[in-house]
């Protein structure tokens, strides 16, 4: 049990759900601004690039044979029974609502049904005027289902599970993004790129204005205490839930959570990070993110799931 009232299958259904919708808007997002990106550059190796792109989302490419746009977006895009795909990853979380539907609100019910009802019909559309139509569906649908899953579900363990997913699930999304900007090759992506794929943009530019450095745009991503995508924010959101779920768990030395520890640690190091520093820093501090997200995934699945196995996430190498 996770706690006195949920069953840790639905805990680990509604955590998962989390993950998935959340890894379904950020891969489309990330494929929106990369495919413009591509689409725009006139000098564009299709095949390189493609394979770039598949390597920012954790997808093996495959080893023989020229990629293009559209076998990429064939993988990372309309895959229905890869969880990595956007199609597959929301297709998941609507066979795992299904089955807490007593849990969750309706409302939320009909959000992921009509959603994943309604990819076949957006990809035929994307197939004659561009993917951005189904990019952009995607991120409405999630954007939907989690300002319903605020405003219906009561803010109680189950809703916790499923925000700490979601958090946990846009810290290892924009680890990826950060890493792809710092590649050092040709298929490094700008700040510009970085910006809009996590939904940035313009609160960035709102924050800075147009004058801004490329490092302050690191800052921004990083450590910005009041925008919903920053790092600091989605581990701060994730520590909160973590705490609300077992609030007694306190000793009286150092941390009894084996989740919330490496998640407290980064988000504390983060907290009183100096943003003069930051940039050098960076690719340290990437790389913590991402073996702070997998040491967690592990803690929360080992302490609140333990009646089932895990469920596996490519991405992870879980």
């Amino acid at each position: 049990m996770a706690d006195d009232g949920l069953l840790s299958r639905i805990a680990e259904t509604l955590y998962w759900t989390g993950r998935y919708v959340e890894r379904a808007d950020d891969t489309a997002r990330t494929l929106d601004v990369y495919v413009h990106h591509m689409l725009e550059d006139p000098e564009v190796d299709e095949d390189s690039d493609c394979r770039a792109m598949l390597a920012i989302l954790g997808v093996p490419a495959p080893e023989e044979g020229r990629m293009d746009i559209g076998m990429a977006l064939s993988r990372l895009a309309y895959d229905p029974k890869n969880p990595s795909a956007i199609a597959g990853a929301i297709l998941a979380a609507r066979a795992g609502v299904r089955s807490v539907r007593d849990v969750v609100s309706s409302e939320m019910w009909e959000c992921l049904n009509v959603t994943g009802l309604g990819l076949n019909s957006h990809r035929r559309s994307a197939e004659r005027l561009g993917p951005h139509i189904y990019f952009r569906f995607v991120r409405e649908r999630s954007a939907l289902f989690f300002g319903l899953a605020d405003s219906t579900m009561s803010h109680d363990d189950a809703w916790r599970f499923l925000i700490l997913g979601r958090s946990l699930e846009r810290v290892d999304m924009t680890a990826r993004l950060l890493l792809a900007r710092m590649s050092g090759s040709r298929h490094q992506l700008g700040w510009l790129t970085v910006l809009h794929a996590c939904g940035a943009h313009e609160s960035f530019i709102r924050t800075h204005g147009w004058a801004s450095e490329p490092v302050d745009v690191a800052e921004f991503l990083m450590l910005d205490r009041l925008f919903p995508r920053s790092v600091l924010h989605a581990l701060s959101t994730a520590e909160e839930c973590l705490l609300a779920l077992d609030p007694d768990d306190a000793v009286r030395s150092g941390m009894g959570d084996p989740a919330r520890r490496p998640i407290g640690q980064l988000r504390t190091r983060l907290e009183y990070a100096d943003p003069k520093q930051l940039e050098a820093e960076l690719p340290e501090l990437v790389g913590s993110l991402q073996a702070a997200c997998m040491a967690a995934n592990r803690a929360i699945a080992k302490r609140y799931f333990s009646s089932a196995a895990p469920v596996a996430w490519a991405q992870e190498g879980l």
